[in-house]
């Protein structure tokens, strides 16, 4: 094994959840990506659709026993000393997959070393390990600390506020009840809260600090946005607004995932996308899996949906050309990995 050290950390990290292109739903999960050498580990992994166990929707005895077996305080909970690093985001079953490792202790340091791929209780190194992935070898000291704050400060397993898991709860206002009602009712099946209202001037501070973004329809006047600033603005309470492109169900989830999109900037997969002059522009950070599906309102006002591209991208810039006939009139662009969504008017 190297010598060498590696830097050990924890940082938020968002599983987006999201209304799919095919019908389908994805769930959101807020969760604490481990940080190695300065990158979210998940990255270096592989295209990987997957969380860590640190989830902000565990409960919190089996967060704290999770933190405890990551510090080796509790036996392993798989055969060969192996812990799971990521699970399965839908259903952290072991028979869907999931990233495991052998962890132990080098002196009073600790060390993550023969990462898999693993279906069963038996780990095949051979087939499905992670060849040239670790060891890592992790300074004690920092190790625990890092881990430990997790119990102990307001990043605790409570909610982990300020880190994953922070207010999953959105307030709705706008002037079609039908699209409010729908939009929801999606976002509650894949894991945040919603509520509509269409004057917040009366409610109660605590109540407020329950939300993380404010998404507001295109029909909300001025005057009445600015209200609702100042309600959130006299309770001291920061959210993120949204302003809703158009009354597009799966385009409004989207926006409102990037508007909950807690991770630091620098440490996320997809970090940009232009759409202008019948292409899209992309970057992203390491190499993934990325879908853009363009969205469109014709002179009826009817929805139209259209997967324009599907596939694994390089780290780095793509312009991707997208169809005419996708883009035409009112039309929006929703590009999406695993971790992030982004999301933008088409530009004329």
């Amino acid at each position: 094994m190297s010598a060498e050290y590696t830097t050990f950390g924890l940082a938020p990290a968002m599983r987006a959840g999201g209304v799919l292109a095919n019908g389908d739903y994805q769930a959101h999960r807020d969760f604490v990506d481990f940080i190695v050498d300065g990158r979210p580990l998940l990255y270096q992994l592989s295209d990987l659709d997957a969380v860590s166990p640190l989830a902000s929707d565990v409960p919190p005895a089996i967060f704290t026993a999770q933190v405890r077996s990551l510090l080796l305080e509790a036996d392993p909970p798989l055969e060969d000393g192996r812990y799971v690093i990521y699970g399965c985001p839908e259903c952290e079953d072991l028979a869907c997959g999931a990233v495991t490792a052998v962890i132990d202790r080098h002196g009073d340091d600790f060390v993550w070393r023969d990462f898999a791929w693993q279906t069963d209780e038996h780990a095949d190194l051979e087939r499905n390990g992670y060849h040239g992935i670790g060891p890592f070898l992790f300074h004690g000291d920092d190790y625990r600390a890092a881990l430990s704050s997790l119990l102990t400060g307001p990043t605790g397993p409570t909610g982990l506020t300020g880190a994953a898991g922070e207010r999953r709860r959105v307030l709705l206002i706008g002037a079609r009840a039908a699209v409010l009602a729908k939009l929801a009712a999606a976002l509650r099946i894949i894991g945040i809260g919603a509520d509509i209202t269409r004057d917040a001037t009366d409610v109660p501070a605590d109540e407020l600090r329950a939300y993380g973004a404010v998404a507001f329809g295109r029909a909300v006047t001025e005057q009445e946005r600015a209200a609702v600033r100042e309600s959130f603005e006299h309770a001291g309470v920061h959210v993120a607004y949204v302003e809703g492109l158009a009354p597009i169900v799966p385009l409004l989830v989207a926006q409102i995932e990037n508007a909950l999109d807690r991770s630091p900037r620098e440490q996320r997969r997809l970090t940009r996308l232009v759409a202008a002059d019948g292409e899209a522009g992309v970057e992203v950070t390491s190499p993934c899996r990325v879908r853009l599906t363009a969205y469109r309102l014709d002179r009826l006002y009817r929805t139209h949906m259209h997967e324009v591209f599907d596939g694994v991208l390089e780290a780095g810039r793509h312009r991707l050309p997208l169809d005419a006939r996708a883009t035409r009139g009112e039309s929006f662009i929703v590009a999406r990995t695993s971790g992030s969504v982004l999301v933008e008017a088409m530009a004329r």
